[in-house]
């Protein structure tokens, strides 16, 4: 996939090209169908499926408040990669970007620029000053400029309508399975392992790898999770405590995770950390030997998530198999 982070690096027009705008936070399977879309359409037209994103997102630079982001840009990138996608242009967004009119928009970047002969939308995607470039306009501006507009519907999973917000939502309330159902996929932090206080192993006996967490972006609920840990191409059962460390008096959020059969020294280094199961809520326990006690049950209590999900994987990949 070949990346463009800001307009000014694209040379040229690229040939066909089957374009999609949007924000995209998540990456959750309503973009996944727009993007199968636009991938589908360049195959067919011998063309260029590109995608058109923004950095920050917009509502980052436009709301007093920001927004908490399901996925960081690296993410997107990457979760775009995997779905087939031949370029992607990452404009960089500020206020004076807000300010281009949605004609402007049309006329100077996906047609000047980027040289759009397809264009595949969202059925809620609007752009430019006021949001004034919205589904009619960009119908009215294709019809004009000889390029179709196809409009992606609305996509619910169990009666769920698939949203960035209705995910977000999801992750603060702690509700993973359903967040899953919505990502198609498990929801995952990232960070490096920081050097913490050490008390997990000595004085709990189960040592554990600490990430920071930011109250400024998507926390999940506070407590204990089932959890995978992804570390050097490899995926280990891990739990992971999500909070402030009570039991001990801390004031830090923090999310503390106890791997599986591993031995590692892995501080500095990056984890990646899928979000299986919420089990329960953070608790202040009375002594470090009722705290180790809980988290032998919750360890156990993982176990029988993880052998479940393997085997939920294995039914959905024979399912995919047979169909």
């Amino acid at each position: 996939m070949q990346l463009y982070r800001d307009i000014k690096d694209i040379k040229a027009p690229f040939d066909r090209a089957v374009v999609t705008i949007g924000n995209f936070d998540g990456v959750h399977l309503g973009h996944q169908l727009l993007f199968s879309e636009v991938v589908g359409r360049a195959y067919r037209n011998n063309g260029t499926s590109v995608v058109v994103t923004f950095d920050p997102h917009p509502l980052e630079v436009l709301r007093p408040d920001g927004i908490k982001l399901i996925s960081s840009t690296q993410q997107k990138i990457e979760l775009m990669q995997l779905a087939g996608i031949d370029v992607l242009v990452i404009i960089p967004f500020d206020r004076e970007f807000a300010k281009t009119p949605a004609l402007d928009f049309v006329n100077n970047i996906l047609i000047g620029t980027i040289g759009v002969q397809d264009l595949v939308v969202g059925y809620d995607y609007a752009f430019g000053r006021g949001r004034e470039g919205n589904i009619d306009f960009l119908r009215k501006q294709g019809e004009k400029n000889g390029f179709p507009v196809t409009v992606v519907e609305a996509h619910y999973e169990d009666g769920m309508l698939v949203s960035s917000t209705k995910i977000r939502e999801m992750v603060m309330d702690g509700r993973m399975r359903d967040v899953r159902k919505l990502l198609g996929r498990y929801y995952q932090i990232r960070g490096e392992v920081q050097r913490g206080r050490q008390r997990g192993g000595k004085e709990v006996g189960f040592p554990t790898a600490n990430l920071k967490v930011s109250e400024e972006d998507l926390c999940p609920k506070k407590g204990v999770y089932v959890t995978q840990v992804i570390y050097d191409g490899k995926i280990y059962g891990s739990v992971s405590n999500i909070g402030y460390n009570p039991t001990f008096g801390g004031n830090k959020l923090v999310a503390e995770t106890h791997i599986f059969d591993f031995n590692n020294d892995i501080y500095g280094h990056p984890i990646k950390i899928n979000l299986l199961r919420h089990l329960r809520g953070e608790k202040k326990f009375s002594s470090v030997a009722e705290l180790s006690a809980r988290i032998r049950k919750d360890i156990e209590i993982a176990h029988a998530v993880l052998v479940e999900a393997a085997q939920e994987q294995v039914l959905s990949c024979e399912d995919k198999f047979n169909r």
